[in-house]
């Protein structure tokens, strides 16, 4: 069911913070104290909001953030190695409830995702960010495939999408190592999209969001759909998806707007119809 007002309040849930407004779907991860970790109570916080915000019509762009001083340091390992020296939750049953399941949410939603990273991306969390589409980074920030410090491989798609932003030398280097680096070789490096002083990040992020929530919704989504699939497609696949796609893309309000406002000389005003 679509929920086209304009302002949604707060959405009160324990570890993240959701609100709509101006057709902008607010996320904050909300667990300050631990780093915003991930445990599987925010993880299924984190599905609902993003199954919320894609049946709703009247979100067009989501913006997503971290409280405090980090942004998402990753799996809270205290849910994985329980303090009273009880066995934790299998790991792969982990990945497979918490992690895939948002990854999986953030590719196909087919609104575009902003992602504010305001301080430290670590382990699944700087994948997380990385499953965003434009990401901005605060000075401040950095980013870190920390799993190998701790005997683990990259998930949440980070072998995925870290080769493909960075290149396959890059990518090896920064998991291998498990190096740290700024928000300034980030963007050197091809991951991100800009970096803005830390007292700016919020209101560049939102400005980002707002712009992208005013353009033609339908087109951005299905613009995702045809990046996502050429990534295991070859070009006479791709030329064929991207015919297929345009045909959807021509059918809708907003291309006929368009249309009728580059002949009148004025802005288009998009609906995401």
């Amino acid at each position: 069911s679509s929920i086209p007002a304009a302002y949604h309040g707060p959405m009160t849930r324990e570890h993240l913070r959701y609100e709509v407004r101006d057709a902008v779907g607010r996320i904050t991860l909300s667990r300050p104290d631990v780093l915003n970790s991930i445990n599987s109570a925010l993880a299924r916080e984190l599905r609902g909001v993003l199954d919320e915000a894609a049946r709703d019509a009247g979100v067009r762009a989501l913006l997503l953030t971290g409280e405090g001083r980090a942004f998402c340091a990753g799996q809270d390992l205290a849910e994985m190695i329980p303090p009273d020296g009880s066995k934790g939750p299998e790991i792969g049953a982990v990945i497979e409830q918490n992690y895939n399941p948002v990854v999986r949410r953030l590719v196909a939603l087919e609104k575009p995702v902003v992602c504010a990273v305001n301080g430290v991306a670590a382990g699944g969390g700087a994948n997380l960010a990385l499953a965003c589409d434009v990401v901005l980074a605060a000075k401040n920030a950095s980013f870190i495939q920390a799993f190998i410090n701790i005997g683990l491989i990259p998930d949440s798609g980070g072998t995925f999408f870290l080769p493909r932003l960075v290149g396959v030398a890059r990518a090896k280097a920064l998991m291998l190592l498990g190096d740290r680096i700024t928000a300034e070789q980030a963007l050197g490096f091809g991951m991100i999209w800009a970096v803005h002083e830390p007292e700016r990040l919020l209101s560049e992020a939102e400005a980002l969001a707002l712009r992208l929530a005013a353009l033609p919704t339908t087109a951005l989504g299905l613009i995702k759909r045809a990046v996502n699939a050429s990534l295991a497609s070859d070009l006479d696949e791709q030329l064929d998806r991207e015919r297929d796609l345009q045909v959807l893309a021509g059918r809708t309000h907003d291309y006929a707007e368009g249309v009728k406002a580059f002949q009148e000389k004025r802005k288009a005003r998009f609906t995401g119809r």
